[in-house]
């Protein structure tokens, strides 16, 4: 697992053809602003992160945020220990982004 800056964060993102943005907030602030072709899952709703995890390749690269890195970090250590391997946290979360927003 990684943890990194906004601009490290995005250049690999778009250098990584198995990427995959996970945004692991609410819902709700799903809706007010989100990094463009983001999946959703609410790593505060412990049980079906668990279960939307479990169905996702874990051949993937997944790079994860939420509002400031914390969720988002230990959304990364959770998804760790259930065996995925190529994890980027965003440090500072949606807050530091500086690319495009939804």
């Amino acid at each position: 697992m990684k943890n990194l800056d906004s601009n490290t964060w995005e250049n690999e993102l778009r250098a990584d053809e198995n990427a995959v943005i996970l945004d692991v907030r609410t819902p709700e602030e799903h809706e007010e602003k989100r990094i463009p072709n983001s999946l959703l899952i609410n790593v505060q709703d412990p049980q079906n992160f668990m279960n939307e995890i479990e169905k996702l390749d874990k051949s993937k690269s997944y790079y994860v945020y939420c509002k400031a890195g914390g969720r988002s970090m230990m959304a990364c250590q959770i998804m760790n220990q259930s065996g995925f391997e190529k994890l980027a946290n965003l440090d500072g979360g949606i807050t530091a982004w500086h690319g495009d927003v939804e």
